[in-house]
């Protein structure tokens, strides 16, 4: 998308969110659907909008976003990674605030893997000694 949309993207968990940002009046849509109805909670939807409040945005810009992947609390750090990214970009005198309240560097927590030869990724099998 060109006139004038600059495009970030968000990663949290297994959710990855793509971001488009545009001067507009703060208006924000979540796969075609406002952020309150698209989040089950509040704390997620709060949690998308801490961004836009360090940085002092509030109502400045418009947001397009594609999120997919995961459960909803993955999904939520997605768009606020993406928002973050995509505000740094478009914004520049705001990324420092951003960088330093930590919302432009990637939650790399995953899912530990299952091993073989166990029931889960570090549940062994109950011990006998006899």
């Amino acid at each position: 998308m060109s006139d004038n949309w600059f495009i970030a993207t968000g990663r949290r968990k297994t959710a990855i969110a793509r971001v488009m940002v545009k001067i507009g009046v703060g208006k924000m849509t979540i796969n075609g659907k406002e952020p309150e109805t698209y989040f089950p909670t509040k704390n997620d939807v709060a949690l998308i909008k801490q961004p836009l409040e360090i940085s002092n945005n509030k109502g400045k810009w418009d947001f397009k976003i594609n999120v997919i992947g995961g459960g909803f609390s993955g999904q939520a750090g997605a768009v606020r990674h993406g928002i973050a990214r995509g505000l740094a970009e478009a914004d520049p005198e705001s990324r420092l605030v951003l960088h330093k309240s930590g919302f432009l560097t990637r939650d790399s927590r995953m899912v530990e893997r299952k091993k073989s030869g166990r029931p889960k990724a570090r549940k062994k099998f109950q011990f006998s000694k006899r």
